[in-house]
């Protein structure tokens, strides 16, 4: 579960981005909201819900994941920001955090960035890392963005392929790449606004640890996952590629992140809203 929260994170983030040209702050829409429903093997547990906004040449997203099962014994929430500017043809964050809480545990991270990479990581509580764990070097933390980021730095690639993009993330534990490459098309319908269908990529997301993990059979196991995939619905009038469903395979179960609703205010500030 902690390897599909991080995945569907990270996947949400890397697909809501300009479907091409160059990362411009005119060319972003200035503000994106979207609710998404999460179930796993066909029973629903919780919501993950993501806001993008975009002022002059800075930048700043939010998301929050809500998980619940068992009745309610136990529950889950993360809260996740970040900002920065985007003043050159590179997206550069400042700063970034995640929150999280159960009815077991809760903690926080906190990473600031300066033009290099990462600057500082706080994460409470602190923990000493088993002897399991690729350890984080300096030289991974150099020319990396945090999860959410992610979303500025692929915005560079084209319509014709947009599942062939690859980026290196770091969350504050872990470092690893997100590698999407092109599977299949789909056709996707809305409720609205024309209940007509259309053409969607499917892309296929790999998962590729670099350091921050334990190197055992779990992480073998989610790093050698084949069946992980994004559906990107695209959206040329507000420049988008918006996710429409991303699936895990788990063992007792796909993890389903769906589409509830998807708000949009486009460049030219055309207010669409897509309804699933």
């Amino acid at each position: 579960m902690r390897f599909s929260r991080r995945v569907i994170a990270c996947a949400v983030a890397a697909v809501f981005l300009p479907a091409s040209g160059a990362v411009h702050a005119e060319s972003w829409p200035s503000r994106v909201n979207a609710a998404y429903k999460i179930t796993l093997a066909g029973i629903e547990l919780g919501d993950f819900h993501f806001e993008s906004s975009v002022t002059g040449s800075s930048y700043a997203l939010a998301a929050t994941a809500e998980l619940s099962w068992g009745f309610g014994a136990f529950t889950w929430r993360g809260v996740t920001s970040s900002s920065g500017t985007l003043a050159t043809a590179q997206p550069k964050p400042a700063v970034f955090s995640f929150d999280y809480k159960s009815n077991r545990k809760s903690g926080s991270v906190k990473v600031g960035f300066d033009d290099s990479g990462v600057s500082s990581v706080v994460a409470v509580p602190k923990s000493t890392p088993s002897p399991e764990t690729v350890p984080v070097r300096e030289h991974h933390l150099k020319s990396v963005l945090d999860p959410m980021t992610a979303i500025l730095a692929l915005s560079r690639g084209t319509t014709s392929n947009p599942c062939g993009r690859r980026i290196a993330v770091f969350d504050g534990k872990q470092r690893f790449d997100l590698a999407l490459s092109f599977r299949r098309f789909a056709t996707v319908s809305e409720a609205r606004p024309s209940g007509q269908p259309h053409i969607a990529f499917v892309c296929r997301v790999q998962y590729i640890p670099v350091a921050g993990y334990r190197n055992n059979s779990e992480t073998q196991a989610m790093a050698s996952n084949t069946g992980i995939e994004v559906t990107l619905r695209p959206v040329p009038s507000a420049n988008l590629l918006v996710p429409y469903q991303i699936t895990i395979p788990t063992i007792v179960g796909p993890a389903v992140l769906s589409s509830r609703r998807v708000e949009i205010v486009a460049p030219d500030n055309r207010q669409i809203a897509l309804i699933h």
